[in-house]
C-alpha cells in the first residue's frame, strides 16, 4: 500500500494542486490528511473541495485551525492574524464545505495495524511535538508505531534505534527514509500549505507499506499567485508575505 500523507495545507489551493499533481506521478493507493485544511490561505473552498474528491480512499484527522474556522471552539489562544484568518474562512467556506470540515474527526486515527495518524499529538490534537524528550514519552506510551502528526510544519523524524531517541530535520527536494516495521517512529511531513523552516517549498511524503520505506518531496509552486489572493481577500499581509520566507 502507498499512502499519500498531506499536513497543514491551511487554503493554500496553488501549494495542494502543485503537491497532487505532484504526488499524481509518485503513485500511492490511498491519502492520510493530517489536519488543517484551512486557516490563513484564501482558497478553503478549493481545497477542501480538491481533498473531498481525491480519487482514492481518504483518512482525514481535524486541525486547530479546522475546528476554529468550523465553529467549535472560540480560537482564544490564537493570535490575532490567525483568527481573523479563521473568521474569514468560516464565512467564506459553502455551507457543504463548512460541514464536512465541522465533522471531521479527533485524532488519533488507527488507519492499519502500526500505523496511527494525528495532528498534533496521539495525547493532544493541539500539542506541539517538538522535542526528543517529547517524542520518548510517546514511544513508552505507545511503543512499535508508525505515527504521522502535522501541527509544526516541520517536516522531521522521531526515531528511537535502541532505545535512544534520534531526531532529525528534513531537508532537499527528496529523501528516502527507511522505517522497520514494528519500530518506534513519528514523522510529520511537513506543510503543504505554509511551510515554516525556511524553505518555501510545499512538503508531503509517501509511505509505502510493503518496502517500508518513506518519501519525502518538496515542490516549488506559484508562491506569487497565492500571495495575491491573500491580499485580494483582504487577508493580513503577513500571511502573505511569509510564504516566500517559509516561515
Amino acid at each position: 500500500m502507498r499512502y499519500l500523507i498531506l499536513a497543514d495545507m491551511h487554503g493554500n489551493w496553488h501549494a495542494l494542486s502543485t503537491v497532487l499533481e505532484h504526488a499524481a506521478d509518485q503513485g500511492y493507493d490511498a491519502a492520510l490528511i493530517l489536519g488543517d485544511l484551512v486557516g490563513y490561505g484564501a482558497s478553503p473552498n478549493d481545497v477542501v473541495g480538491a481533498l473531498r474528491e481525491l480519487p482514492v480512499p481518504k483518512h482525514f484527522v481535524r486541525g486547530n485551525h479546522d475546528k476554529v474556522a468550523a465553529g467549535i471552539t472560540d480560537g482564544r489562544g490564537f493570535n490575532p492574524t490567525a483568527l481573523s484568518a479563521a473568521r474569514w474562512t468560516r464565512a467564506e467556506l459553502s455551507s457543504d464545505n463548512l460541514e464536512f470540515v465541522r465533522e471531521l474527526p479527533e485524532g488519533p486515527a488507527t488507519i492499519e495495524p502500526g500505523l496511527v495518524i494525528c495532528h498534533g499529538t496521539p495525547f493532544d490534537e493541539d500539542e506541539y511535538l517538538l522535542s526528543a524528550g517529547h517524542a520518548e514519552e510517546i514511544f513508552e506510551a505507545q511503543p512499535g508505531l508508525w505515527t504521522f502528526f502535522g501541527h509544526t510544519h516541520l517536516p522531521s523524524l522521531f526515531h528511537r534505534p535502541g532505545g535512544h531517541v534520534e531526531a532529525s530535520l528534513l531537508d532537499g527536494a527528496e529523501q528516502t527514509l527507511q522505517v522497520q516495521a514494528g519500530a518506534d517512529f513519528l514523522l510529520n511531513p511537513g506543510s503543504v500549505g505554509q511551510p515554516r523552516d525556511r524553505d518555501p517549498r510545499a512538503a508531503y511524503m509517501v509511505l509505502d507499506t510493503e518496502t517500508s520505506q518513506v518519501h519525502h518531496f518538496r515542490v516549488e509552486y506559484p508562491i506569487v499567485e497565492a500571495q495575491q489572493e491573500i491580499r485580494q481577500a483582504g487577508l493580513p499581509d503577513a500571511l502573505a508575505d511569509r510564504l516566500v520566507l517559509g516561515i
